[in-house]
């Protein structure tokens, strides 16, 4: 008898019973070949996607400190200017 069943397509259009091989597809189509021979791009999405959580908070601590960076640089632009003194003009000869 027929019946009705879920799937998941990558973005190639591939198959997949399950959405976590579909999406791991996807992050291996995006790393591209890996290594010589098969490539080890499967196995690093799979990783990739089973550690999410963890990428994800090195993510935002990376995205904090360039925040942080950015600011420490407009401090120091700021406290230049500070230290800048006009010299008095001359008169033309």
């Amino acid at each position: 008898m027929a019946h009705t069943g879920t799937g998941f397509f990558d973005r190639k259009g591939n198959f997949f019973k399950n959405a976590r091989d579909a999406t791991v597809s996807d992050l291996a189509g995006m790393l591209g070949q890996i290594g010589e021979g098969e490539s080890l791009a499967p196995g690093i999405a799979y990783m990739l996607l089973e550690r999410r959580a963890e990428i994800e908070r090195l993510f935002a601590e990376h995205d904090a400190m360039l925040a942080e960076e950015a600011a420490v640089k407009a401090a120091r632009v700021a406290d230049q200017h500070d230290n800048v003194s006009q010299l008095p003009t001359r008169p033309a000869v």
